[in-house]
């Protein structure tokens, strides 16, 4: 590759491990011509990943400084992972305009239900618990799952699979963003916790409605390394299937490590390019100062 290029990176200033100076000498030693960071946004609010709005200006700030004080070594990027939620949503203008963005990610790590929320990327047992309270089957009048159990019998998977992807599709359809963040997130516990099963048909037609509303939406999509860095799953975001989708759509992707450890900066970039490539796709599409740059497999 003529360049290397992360553009979804946590630092301190959210839920990240390290700092920016750290995490630009990583990048330095590996070799990226690109570095961008994108901390966790549900401004004007936050929980306990994001990051808060009092510090917006001072992260703003600070990568703004960093860009010049390494502009000769590395390429930085000022980027936000933006919540979709009612309240916050990703919007390119209003993040460039009032807080210097370069680049904005969009990403649903939250589900709204008509008896509450969760997020799809908490603990298993939160996510366990969220699954049982908010999506019940009838069986849970009789009986209730050990732990040990998958959930399957126990939640009704397809109803929160579904609100999951509908929840994405709404973000697609109403928001304005650079690049979409592990568009299937929700596949996060289920190797665990075993609460739907991934190659049924109504499964498929959730991932061809969404690969629909990329396609309007126009954004890249990222093969997300995060779950392979964390040991939680031996795969991508998304799944060899969804990627397919993409590819038979000509929807643009590029590589991401979900970065919150600098040593995992670059986890499983040759393995997502050999994949990439297996699939069909040529080029890796970033978007980098202003324009989409387009580096060849």
């Amino acid at each position: 590759m003529t360049q290397k290029i992360n553009l979804h990176t946590h630092s301190v200033f959210c839920d990240g491990k390290n700092t920016f100076e750290e995490l630009i000498q990583s990048a330095i030693n590996k070799g990226f011509t690109t570095l961008g960071f994108s901390s966790h946004s549900l401004y004007p609010g936050a929980r306990s990943w994001h990051m808060p709005p009092e510090k917006f200006s001072e992260y703003a700030k600070t990568i703004i400084q960093l860009k010049e004080k390494y502009s000769d070594k590395i390429n930085l990027q000022l980027g936000y992972e933006v919540d979709f939620f009612q309240a916050s949503k990703p919007d390119i203008e209003f993040y460039k305009t009032k807080h210097n963005a370069d680049y904005i990610i969009g990403a649903v790590h939250y589900v709204e239900t008509d008896n509450g929320f969760y997020s799809v990327d908490n603990s298993t047992d939160i996510v366990r618990n969220n699954l049982l309270r908010l999506y019940p089957s009838s069986i849970l009048k009789t009986k209730s799952p050990d732990e040990s159990e998958k959930l399957l019998p126990f939640v009704d998977g397809k109803a929160a699979v579904c609100e999951y992807f509908a929840t994405e599709r709404k973000m697609l359809q109403t928001c304005s963003f650079h690049i979409l963040a592990h568009p299937d997130l929700i596949r996060k516990r289920n190797n665990e916790l075993g609460f739907f099963v991934e190659n049924e048909d109504w499964y498929m037609e959730e991932i061809k409605a969404t690969v629909k509303e990329i396609v309007k939406n126009g954004a890249i999509v990222e093969m997300n390394t995060g779950a392979i860095a964390r040991g939680v799953m031996d795969d991508f975001y998304p799944s060899q299937l969804f990627l397919q989708m993409l590819y038979e759509n000509n929807v643009p992707v590029c590589i991401n490590s979900d970065c919150h450890n600098a040593d995992f900066l670059d986890c499983a970039f040759d393995r997502g390019m050999e994949q990439a490539k297996k699939i069909g796709f040529k080029e890796l599409s970033y978007p980098v100062d202003g324009k989409i740059i387009h580096i060849p497999l």
